[in-house]
């Protein structure tokens, strides 16, 4: 029986999929800034403005094949206060005795099993947005600016072509939209 605390805290259960192992396949992935804030810019006559961490965000998601060669983001957009973005993983079955990101331990031994288990592994959907929002964060951290994201992140696996197309164009007309945007204030 899973407890439903632990060190005497309430646990949030995952929102990921629990018959999907998020190291392949193609997702869309919405993560929010906390509260809704406009810490990445804003849109002015249609167009969408950078701050100079929404910059950093931008860059960050160009270059994240850099960082993780197993992932490509295709097409994303930066908003005021949240990122649209495909996330590609590219399915490799030599990373399954890979590491644990956490602690780079290995994860076939026993030690600490149950937090091996739940820990995110190495060419994993979450390990890429982990990754990604942690350098956000220490770039803002580093200009002296406060910034959060919300905690956790959103995601579709998409499933097929008319999906990914769907996505796209909501995508690709997302700052135009951004007046009808549920996220906008």
């Amino acid at each position: 029986m899973v407890s439903d605390k632990f060190q005497h805290k309430y646990r949030i259960s995952s929102a990921r999929a629990v018959w999907h192992d998020y190291t392949g396949g193609a997702y869309f992935v919405t993560i929010c800034a906390t509260d809704k804030k406009h810490y990445f810019g804003e849109i002015v006559h249609g167009e969408m403005q950078l701050s100079e961490i929404g910059k950093y965000l931008n860059e960050q998601l160009q270059n994240v094949t850099s960082h993780y060669p197993y992932c490509e983001m295709p097409l994303f957009v930066v908003m005021p206060n949240h990122v649209h973005l495909v996330v590609c993983i590219e399915k490799d079955e030599t990373r399954a005795d890979s590491r644990d990101v956490a602690r780079n331990v290995s994860t076939k031994t026993n030690v600490n099993e149950t937090m091996s288990n739940k820990s995110p592994k190495s060419g994993t959907l979450s390990v890429v947005i982990r990754g990604i929002k942690s350098s956000v964060t220490k770039f803002a951290y580093e200009k002296n600016s406060i910034f959060a994201w919300q905690t956790r992140f959103h995601d579709h696996i998409i499933r097929d072509q008319n999906e990914m197309n769907r996505i796209a164009e909501y995508i690709e007309t997302n700052v135009a939209l951004w007046d009808m945007d549920e996220l906008f204030l």
